[in-house]
C-alpha cells in the first residue's frame, strides 16, 4: 500500500489521535462486555467499531501502529462501573473535544478528517443519546432529595447551632429532623409520581428520593458528632454541603448535558442563604426565650 505523504507536524498529530482512537476502542469494548442491557451493550460495540475504524484510517496514512493509553482504559472502565454507564461514556466524550478541535484545524489539509469529525460529532452523539439508564431516569427524584435536604438541614443546623451551642444536642436534633423529613419527602414523591407513572415507578422514585435525603442528612450532621466546637462543626458542615453540591452538579452536568456553573452557583447561594437566615433566627430565638444549654 502506498502511504499518503504528510508533513511531520500533521503526522505527529495523526499518531497521537491514532493512539486516542485505539484507547477509545478498547474502553467502549471493555465496558460493553460488562453491560447486561442488550441495547446499551450493542450501542457501545458500535461506538467501539467506529473508533477502531478511525484508527485504521489514520494508520493507512501514517503507516505506523500506535499503542493505547491503558491507564485511561482502566480508569474509564471503573468510572463507568462505579458511577454509571451514561456518566462514564459522556465523560469520555468530553475528553475527546480537544481531538475534534484538532480535526477541525487540519481538515483542510486532509479531507479524511472531515469524515472522521462528522462521525465524532454526530453519529457517536446520537448513539450516546440512545443510552437508557434507570438511575438517570430518576435523577429528578435524587435532585429533589438532595436539594431539599441541603436547604432544609443546613438551615436547621445553622439555627440549632446558635440556639443550643451543644454539638450532641444539635446532632440529635438534626438527625431526628432529617430522618423524619426524609420519610415525609419520600412519601410526597410517591404520591406525586403515582398520579403520573403508576405504583411501580412511583415506588422507585420514592426510594431514590429517600436514600438521597438520608445520605445527605448523615453527611451534614457528622461534624457535630465528631467535633466539640459547634461553630467549627457548622463551618465544616457548610463545606460538606458545598462539596456535595459541587460533586452532584458535576455528575448531572456530564450525564444530562446541563450547565454546571449556573446550577452550582444557584444551589450554593440558596443553601448558604437559607443557612445565614436560619442562623440569625437562632440568635433571635436564643435571645427572646433566653435559652441556655
Amino acid at each position: 500500500m502506498v502511504m499518503q505523504k504528510v508533513d511531520p507536524e500533521l503526522k505527529k498529530m495523526l499518531l497521537q489521535e491514532q493512539r486516542n482512537e485505539m484507547t477509545g476502542h478498547l474502553i467502549y469494548k471493555k465496558i460493553s462486555s460488562r453491560i447486561k442491557d442488550v441495547d446499551n451493550s450493542q450501542i457501545l460495540k458500535d461506538i467501539s467499531e467506529d473508533e477502531l475504524s478511525h484508527y485504521n484510517q489514520f494508520k493507512s496514512i501514517t503507516g505506523e501502529d500506535a499503542k493505547p493509553y491503558m491507564i485511561k482504559v482502566y480508569f474509564f472502565y471503573f468510572v463507568s462501573m462505579l458511577f454509571g454507564l451514561t456518566f462514564g461514556v459522556k465523560l469520555l466524550e468530553k475528553t475527546e473535544i480537544q481531538g475534534q478541535k484538532i480535526y477541525t484545524k487540519y481538515q483542510g489539509d486532509l479531507p479524511l478528517l472531515t469524515t472522521v469529525l462528522e462521525e465524532e460529532e454526530k453519529h457517536e452523539k446520537e448513539l450516546i443519546d440512545m443510552l437508557n439508564e434507570e438511575k438517570l431516569n430518576y435523577i429528578g427524584s435524587i435532585v429533589l432529595g438532595l436539594n431539599d435536604a441541603l436547604v432544609e438541614l443546613t438551615g436547621a443546623l445553622a439555627g440549632f447551632t446558635f440556639a443550643f451551642q451543644n454539638t450532641r444536642i444539635i446532632a440529635l436534633t438534626g438527625l431526628i429532623t432529617g430522618i423524619s423529613a426524609s420519610f415525609s419527602m419520600a412519601a410526597s414523591e410517591y404520591l406525586s409520581k403515582k398520579q403520573e407513572e403508576g405504583s411501580a415507578e412511583a415506588g422507585k422514585a420514592a426510594v431514590y428520593t429517600g436514600i438521597a435525603y438520608v445520605l445527605t442528612v448523615v453527611s451534614l450532621i457528622s461534624p457535630f458528632l465528631l467535633l466539640q466546637d459547634p461553630f467549627i462543626s457548622l463551618i465544616v458542615t457548610l463545606g460538606i454541603a458545598v462539596l456535595i453540591i459541587l460533586v452532584f452538579n458535576y455528575y448531572v452536568s456530564v450525564a444530562k448535558d446541563y450547565d454546571f456553573k449556573k446550577r452550582f452557583i444557584e444551589m450554593v447561594v440558596i443553601s448558604l442563604g437559607v443557612s445565614a437566615i436560619s442562623f440569625i433566627v437562632g440568635i433571635l430565638v436564643k435571645q427572646v426565650f433566653n435559652i441556655e444549654m
